[in-house]
């Protein structure tokens, strides 16, 4: 968290699939048969794992008791390229979507929360579907498609920071520390959100001193981390300065109790909000321009906080954000990247030069880790290994921030 930044409503990895629904050349859709998708609250078969290029629809038809969505994932598995909503017990509603060859996933999800059920591959062969749609289809699509993204990352949220403070209030640290950076991966991609909505973000995540700073109660996810690695008798505040006992000491019970009700209590907010006609008129009212800028954000989220270690000071796992802030802005830039790339020569060369810095810096992360399998601890990076990081940031920021004029012209 980057502290007294207004960033705009923004944040969403994975090269371009681009779907736009009603943009595509008749000719070139391909009239593939509908494919059928039996819900439950357990499963999610999908009629068939195949299909080619272009127009397909898929019905969804919801037999068990909660509420479900469906959704046709690309292949990072993060990036939303349909979805079909609110489907009520004993409901059927079609997803229809223009699809480009490429892998993706399908899933359900019962309930509206959580991961989803029955997660399976989806294969699209055939032709590249030509696009010749107005702009102004494709940069609606582009926001929808974000929306739908912040949605999913914050239905994940709320399930884990719900399991994560049982753990923590229960005592059980060993777990609440495994989960506390995986947690904070949903945040880390679309932090900017939260940091528009005035105090929620300093209530879900400033760091100490940052809170002191600004004369706030501490709470969120730093004061729930310094109880689970409490530093040594040596070790400072993320000031550098101050004793990091001087003035504090682990929590008790009840003050777990308080602590971990409220980040529920915020993160909650946050749902209700990205849930919200509020939510979804501030994406209307930034368009891609919010997309643009928001691939910048996250980016300068890595270069002014994660890059220094100081982000997540007590537990050492700031290269977890890192990654999750480096795909939150990569997401972002793929939603607007086909736009950019229409723009002539200049801007075929600037996605070419962008697609190139998301890939070294993605190839330097996974040096150290992985958000699935875990990454090393901040403090196993050596100098060089920093600056590489700072290189290719830097690198990429060049680039990137040319973004936003370019998908407006």
């Amino acid at each position: 968290m980057t502290p007294s930044r207004f960033l705009g409503a923004v944040g969403v990895v994975g090269l371009s699939i681009v779907v736009l629904a009603g943009c595509v050349a008749k000719s070139e859709a391909a009239a593939s048969d509908e494919l059928s998708v039996a819900a439950t609250d357990s499963a999610c078969d999908v009629s068939a794992a195949t299909a080619t290029s272009g127009t397909l629809a898929f019905e969804v038809t919801n037999t068990g008791d909660d509420v479900t969505e469906f959704y046709l994932l690309a292949d990072d598995g993060l990036r939303i390229v349909g979805e079909a909503e609110n489907i009520a017990p004993g409901a059927s509603r079609t997803l229809t979507v223009v699809v480009q060859p490429g892998e993706y996933f399908t899933v359900c999800k019962p309930g509206m929360t959580g991961d989803g059920v029955g997660r399976s591959g989806f294969t699209v062969s055939g032709e590249t579907v030509a696009i010749d749609g107005p702009d102004a289809e494709q940069k609606q699509r582009a926001v929808d498609l974000y929306a739908a993204f912040v949605e999913d990352q914050v239905g994940q949220l709320v399930p884990a920071v719900d399991a994560f403070v049982a753990d923590y209030q229960a005592g059980s640290d060993d777990a609440a520390r495994a989960a506390f950076p995986q947690v904070r991966s949903f945040y880390e991609r679309i932090e900017p959100i939260a940091e528009a909505l005035g105090d929620l973000d300093p209530r879900i995540d400033y760091r100490e001193v940052d809170a002191v700073a600004e004369g706030l109660e501490w709470t969120g996810f730093h004061r729930i981390e310094k109880d689970l690695w409490v530093p040594g008798a040596d070790a400072l505040n993320a000031d550098g300065e101050t004793p990091a006992w001087q003035d504090w000491a682990p929590s008790t019970t009840e003050e777990r109790a308080a602590f971990g009700d409220q980040l529920i209590a915020d993160v909650a907010e946050l749902d209700a909000y990205v849930h919200s006609d509020e939510f979804a008129e501030a994406l209307q009212d930034q368009g891609v321009v919010g997309l643009s800028n928001g691939a910048i954000a996250l980016l300068d989220e890595v270069a002014m906080g994660k890059i220094t270690g100081e982000e997540d000071w007590w537990s050492g796992t700031d290269i977890w954000d890192f990654a999750a802030n480096v795909e939150g802005s990569k997401m972002a830039f793929s939603l607007v990247r086909d736009l950019a790339a229409s723009q002539g020569a200049d801007g075929a060369a600037l996605v070419e030069d962008i697609d190139a810095g998301y890939a070294a810096l993605e190839a330097s992360l996974a040096a150290h880790g992985s958000l699935t399998d875990g990454f090393a601890p901040y403090s196993s990076l050596t100098d060089d290994d920093k600056r590489e990081f700072t290189d290719l940031i830097n690198a990429l920021a060049e680039p990137l921030s040319q973004l936003t004029v370019t998908v407006l012209e």
